[in-house]
């Protein structure tokens, strides 16, 4: 057994996401991206003498929004705090967060393993605070840069029970909760432009422990893989150095994503070192049962209920997956099953056809210009047999692109791409396709059944391929085994 089989991880994540509100969390100022730099700033976000914040309704809603879906208990009186401390890109000097009163408190974001069991990880809270401004080194070569832009955007911080056991959950984790806020409309997800960053506490102990060990914090991590990357190297780096008889001590450390490795940053503040105290500026918020009520009917589908529904219809956990970890692919996909009942037939054609098509031309869904009507017209044009699947693909579909005012069956009658079915008009086609092997009919009687494969090849040609595979696999072995 190897030195890092006698331990496990202990992890928990803080994810911040970063609100998709028009304006920040305690000013009226835009928080449009991309702008040049210090200009969605204020006098309140600058924290000038004398200006008074004022908390964003939409953040509310929000943190509502998220408690429903992981199914947290929501706070009705929510109090703002001030956390302290000086850094030049947070111009007040202290942070409008929230300390005890988190507007949500338990819940869990459940993961899927690869051993196909689910694993539930609870959160301790999440609350809501405003972000800092950005820091940035590699533009002067003597100086650092502050952009404050940033500065008072609304965040949500969820924060992990240290349930996760390795990079992997981590990952999974970290996965579902962008999957969740992109449904929910309240976070783009884009960790590349920092609009989703995590925090990964690691710490590790020998198997059977209860203790848990000392934990170190890295950030600065700008995606997922990232994320997995660090926390990976974080377990075997504490592994390596409490073997060695060494200490870990409680750092904030920074991750690499060159060479792969965690360095200290600095040594970790403990809470009080922030000096928390009730925010004099802000009345608490109340968030009432009727209120709760409110937001919940205007919740979208979820990924994991409907991850289940596709399970129940039939599907694979692969295909499931698939349709869900877009929220615009699965609407689309709800949108075909409501006008068809071959679900499986349906998600064929989007996980295949449809997304190699977007793949291909660099498109998303919301480019797509077939109605998820006229695919389910598609789906029901096959199964009824009026067309095979493979002239559905070859001819049909691609002129439903060009041609989007017409339906499948529209298409399929203009162009002569109905199959024909009808027993009697195809029994003289089958009869030519034997007679034209009279020694392979021979060979057939014999014993070599699968010639039976090279009558049907024939009997297809002579139909132009507009037989019913189906229909005419059945005369054709009718008629050879008289």
């Amino acid at each position: 057994m190897s030195i890092y089989d006698k331990y496990e991880a202990v992890i928990g994540l803080e994810i911040h996401t970063q609100l998709s509100t028009k304006s920040k969390a305690y000013t009226a100022d835009s928080t449009e991206y991309g702008v040049l730099p210090n200009t969605n700033v204020s006098p309140i976000s600058l924290g000038h003498p004398g200006t008074l914040p004022y908390s964003n309704k939409k953040v509310i809603e929000y943190a509502v929004r998220l408690g429903l879906a992981v199914k947290s208990e929501i706070r009705e009186v929510n109090e703002y705090a001030r956390k302290n401390y000086f850094y030049a890109d947070l111009p007040k000097g202290y942070q409008i967060t929230q300390d005890k009163t988190p507007i949500c408190t338990g819940g869990h974001i459940t993961i899927k393993l690869d051993n196909g069991t689910e694993k539930n990880i609870n959160i301790t809270r999440i609350h809501m605070e405003e972000d800092a401004g950005k820091s940035i080194h590699d533009i002067d070569p003597t100086d650092t840069l502050i952009d404050l832009n940033r500065a008072g955007v609304a965040l949500l911080e969820i924060v992990s029970e240290p349930e996760l056991r390795s990079g992997e959950e981590a990952y999974k984790y970290l996965t579902e909760a962008r999957k969740l806020v992109r449904y929910l409309d309240i976070c783009d997800g884009n960790m590349e432009e920092g609009s989703m960053r995590c925090d990964a506490n690691v710490s590790v102990r020998l198997k059977g422990a209860k203790e848990f060990g000392r934990r170190t914090e890295t950030k600065n991590m700008n995606s997922m893989r990232n994320v997995q990357r660090a926390i990976e190297y974080e377990i075997k780096r504490q592994i390596e150095a409490i073997e060695r008889g060494e200490e870990i001590s409680q750092d904030t450390m920074n991750f690499d994503a060159v060479t792969g490795t965690t360095s200290v940053l600095r040594s970790k503040e403990m809470a009080n070192d922030y000096r928390y105290f009730p925010e004099p500026d802000l009345q608490p918020v109340i968030v009432t049962k009727e209120y709760i009520e409110e937001v919940k009917r205007t919740l979208p589908p979820l990924p994991n209920d409907l991850f289940k529904k596709y399970i129940g219809l039939g599907l694979s956990a692969y295909d499931a997956g698939v349709l869900t970890d877009s929220k615009e692919i699965a609407l689309y996909f709800e949108d075909i099953i409501s006008k068809t009942k071959n679900a499986k037939a349906a998600s064929n054609w989007l996980t295949v056809q449809i997304k190699s098509y977007l793949n291909d031309n660099a498109l998303h869904i919301s480019d797509f210009k077939i109605t998820a009507e006229r695919i389910a017209q598609l789906v029901d044009l096959i199964d009824s047999g009026k067309t095979s699947h493979t002239i559905a693909v070859q001819k049909i579909f691609p002129k439903m692109m060009e041609e989007l005012d017409k339906s499948p069956a529209m298409i399929a009658e203009e162009n002569n791409w109905i199959q024909e079915s009808d027993s009697n008009a195809l029994t003289d086609l089958a009869k030519q396709a034997i007679a034209k092997f009279p020694d392979k009919v021979a060979e057939y009687k014999a014993g070599k059944t699968n010639l039976l494969g090279l009558f049907m090849g024939e009997m297809m040609k002579l139909s132009k391929g507009k037989a019913d595979p189906k229909v005419a696999n059945e005369l054709v072995k009718k008629l050879l085994d008289e």
